[in-house]
């Protein structure tokens, strides 16, 4: 038997996070997918203080349509938030998950809000 599907994802994950860690001057954008939701945390690891936050479960964001559209939204709030809070460059970790699909939709989604990454 081979290893699972999150053990894969979690391995993947522990290589990613040896080269990505965020710094008060570049946060760290994390995103943790779910089967039904998606989030994403702008990070300083210095601080280990998670600095904005956006997910698909927020009043504010129109969890309507498919799980890409609601992605994007979710993206665009949370670089809209950042931008508020004085962020405009971050690392992106897709935290173990491909750069497709969902996880592509919410990096696009952040980059129109105006972040850079």
């Amino acid at each position: 038997m081979g290893i699972s599907k999150t053990e894969r994802r979690l391995k993947i994950k522990r290589r990613i996070r040896k080269v990505v860690h965020g710094t008060p001057g570049r946060p760290r954008l994390s995103v943790f997918r779910s089967n039904k939701e998606i989030y994403a945390q702008i990070i300083d690891d210095e601080a280990g203080k998670t600095l904005v936050a956006a997910s698909s479960r927020d009043k504010d964001i129109d969890a309507k349509g498919t799980k890409i559209e609601i992605s994007a939204a979710v993206g665009k709030a949370l670089g809209e938030k950042a931008l508020k809070a004085g962020i405009k460059k971050v690392a992106f970790d897709r935290n173990g998950y491909l750069y497709h699909g969902r996880v592509k939709a919410l990096a696009d989604g952040a980059r129109e809000a105006g972040l850079e990454f």
